[in-house]
């Protein structure tokens, strides 16, 4: 089967049709996959049958995959991120444990690894299990939020950097989520708020809620254009919705898209995911 390309929004998300990724891909058919995650920053790869070892060898295949935190409820330090409310018993976790109240942070705006020195390149998420309704994940453009200002707010931002920190985000929920042992490993780092993608040249806001505060202005006056520029990306026109089945793949880049999941009835129904995460290539500054 050719492989074919399918908008799926305006601003962001195409859908990958014509490609097996429980087998090798070649070069060819591996290059217009990667045009088109630079182009559509959302790849949608429905109906793959793969297993671990499948998947970490596809997005192998795009870079060197970031390890999961050692105390990342979902991680242990290897190269999945296991992503779901159910338990190693087959039992679904309530939603008032102390794991599914982390997780929650999950639904809220973000880039993953943004509070990281090097902040991930991409992310690839492969749905086991989904509940019948709700789930969904949604996806917002940085890039076209950004092409979308005045050219006046675009200068204005030029040479900010915003304080970026897990422990800040999840604080947002409950000040007591993360231990000290946990916020000693991903300790807040600055970000640019304006970064260019280098394989297109293009620039992208780079916002979400781990970014704390503008560093060198005051807490709350920076505060308050973070919230406006997640505001303004965040908007329907720049976001595509994705409505889970099993056995999909969807791939994002962190760098120029945000994304959150969306509730559903997480005492009733089972979710269960699995992701790597592409490491970036480097620091933003």
């Amino acid at each position: 089967m050719k492989l074919t390309i399918k908008k799926l929004d305006k601003c962001i998300g195409a859908e990958i049709q014509g490609v097996n990724l429980a087998s090798p891909i070649n070069n060819e058919i591996f290059g217009q996959v990667n045009d088109a995650f630079h182009s559509y920053s959302v790849l949608v790869f429905r109906d793959q049958d793969i297993n671990d070892e499948q998947h970490i060898s596809f997005s192998r295949r795009f870079g060197p995959l970031e390890s999961s935190m050692v105390n990342d409820p979902s991680g242990g330090g290897g190269p999945i991120n296991r992503l779901s409310n159910v338990d190693e018993e087959g039992e679904i976790i309530p939603p008032e444990d102390r794991r599914m109240v982390y997780y929650s942070g999950n639904m809220l705006w973000h880039s993953d690894s943004s509070y990281k020195k090097v902040p991930a390149r991409a992310s690839l998420l492969f749905a086991i299990e989904v509940p019948p309704e709700g789930g969904e994940t949604e996806y917002a453009s940085m890039k076209a939020a950004y092409a979308g200002l005045p050219d006046k707010k675009k200068a204005d931002m030029e040479g900010l950097f915003a304080e970026h920190s897990l422990a800040h985000s999840r604080s947002l929920i409950d000040p007591d989520l993360m231990n000290q042992a946990f916020q000693d490993e991903v300790p807040p780092i600055p970000q640019v708020l304006v970064r260019t993608i280098p394989e297109t040249g293009e620039k992208t806001l780079f916002v979400g809620v781990h970014a704390s505060h503008i560093i060198g202005w005051p807490v709350e006056k920076g505060r308050a254009l973070l919230e406006e520029l997640l505001s303004w990306t965040t908007q329907r026109k720049f976001v595509y919705r994705h409505q889970w089945r099993p056995k999909d793949l969807v791939m994002w880049d962190n760098r120029c898209c945000l994304h959150r999941g969306r509730p559903w009835n997480g005492a009733e129904y089972p979710r269960v995911m699995r992701r790597t995460t592409i490491a970036g290539e480097g620091p933003t500054i």
